[in-house]
């Protein structure tokens, strides 16, 4: 694991636009493996979301996806971004996940900073973004505040019983 951190610390991992089926599917794949999310309990939606989104974000104008892969072309994390539904600048942040093993060396924020600079690119006023209130979150949690978002609402029993929805967003 060692080698791998020195290793994967001193490359520049590339952030790809997804842009086509083959990706989708990838990416798709990448979000459903136990290698993404630190919470696998996935909801029915969540399951259907990850298995299909990235496929139909392809015919979608104002929804995009981007990636990164590892030396043999793995995915090794994703991101992804749309346009709400008014088109008026507002746009709303799903995803993002890095596999286990390539955390801690800055894919996140290439990420983050890839889609940061699309919304802006398109005059963008806002980003919504949400996640749930259970231990297993507090991580992305904090990537939120530290970006500046705020949180501004809470949905209890959400995802199940028990588990808030926490939303967030960013003024840009």
């Amino acid at each position: 694991m060692e080698q791998l951190k020195q290793t994967a610390s001193e490359r520049s991992y590339l952030v790809q636009e997804m842009e086509n089926e083959a990706q989708a599917q990838r990416i798709g794949d990448f979000f459903l493996s136990p290698h993404s999310f630190d919470d696998q309990r996935y909801t029915p939606g969540e399951q259907e979301m990850f298995r299909n989104r990235p496929r139909q974000s392809l015919h979608q104008g104002g929804d995009r996806f981007w990636f990164v892969e590892n030396e043999r072309g793995e995915v090794i994390g994703a991101c992804n971004i749309k346009e709400n539904e008014h088109r008026t600048g507002g746009y709303m942040w799903d995803f993002i996940a890095v596999h286990r093993q390539y955390r801690n060396l800055g894919i996140a924020r290439r990420l983050y900073d890839t889609m940061i600079a699309f919304v802006r690119s398109r005059g963008g006023r806002y980003i919504l973004t949400y996640t749930c209130d259970l231990p297993e979150y507090a991580p992305i949690q904090r990537m939120f505040e530290g970006r500046g978002f705020t949180l501004v609402g809470t949905c209890p029993d959400y995802y199940y019983d028990g588990e808030a929805m926490l939303l967030y967003n960013k003024k840009l």
